[in-house]
């Protein structure tokens, strides 16, 4: 009679073993000795493989982090943010109970620091100063993480009799519940658009006045210009340009 054999073990089986377990039933839930009874094995055997439950945590992040797109970048960096954004939501939205994990930040992960990296290129390389490039890539990971951590639209009850006499103005809040996906899509979209709108608009403004300064220091080289490119230059400091 062949012996029972045990079920052969790979770092890429038990990441995505894992990562079913979480998504399933949240962080809380794995465990290694959880892992290894999904797996078939002991819980000593995964220690053959990786050394603690939080490595085994990051590199689950890190294969999440895989599907993140930044190829936008080397286009332009509003394709580069709008891509990005997109897909590291997506990425997000696939593993929801995963997201308090990466919301910490992307530690040693080498995708997430790879992508991290291609950000801030892609954005210091169209021209934006690195203390701008570094206050984006903040201000479009909130919003990426924020619409990734629960739906605002599931949140309401679908129970209309609970609005109609104290909530007029959410008289139709029970039907968001069945639309919360298509909901939860457009009103990230709208928030992600309106940003880069706005970055659009801060860009010409820092584009202008960098080449305001280019060319007033070509003017200073004519001592004859200096007093009056000393006084344009206060008058910019007075409005915030520079």
């Amino acid at each position: 009679m062949p012996r029972p054999t045990t079920p052969r073990l790979s770092p890429d089986r038990i990441r995505r073993v894992g990562l079913e377990i979480i998504d399933a039933d949240g962080l809380e839930a794995l465990s290694m000795r959880r892992l290894a009874e999904r797996l078939g094995v002991r819980a000593a055997s995964l220690y053959n493989h990786v050394a603690t439950k939080e490595d085994l945590l990051h590199e689950i992040a890190d294969d999440v982090m895989a599907a993140v797109d930044v190829d936008g970048f080397e286009q332009d960096w509003t394709t580069g943010l709008r891509e990005w954004a997109r897909s590291y939501r997506a990425a997000l939205v696939a593993h929801p109970n995963l997201v308090p994990f990466l919301a910490y930040g992307p530690a040693r992960r080498e995708n997430a620091l790879r992508r991290a990296d291609a950000v801030h290129g892609g954005l210091t390389r169209a021209g934006w100063p690195q203390r701008y490039a570094t206050m984006i890539g903040a201000s479009t990971k909130y919003l990426v993480v924020g619409s990734a951590m629960g739906s605002f639209s599931g949140g309401f009850p679908d129970d209309a009799d609970l609005y109609d006499d104290r909530f007029p103005h959410l008289s139709k809040a029970h039907l968001l519940r069945e639309h919360a996906a298509e909901i939860d899509a457009a009103s990230f979209e709208l928030a992600l658009e309106a940003l880069i709108d706005g970055l659009t608009k801060q860009y010409r403004e820092l584009s202008r006045a960098e080449k305001m300064h280019r060319e007033s220091e070509e003017l200073l080289a004519d001592p004859a210009d200096a007093a009056e490119v000393s006084a344009a230059r206060e008058d910019m400091d007075a409005g915030d340009v520079w």
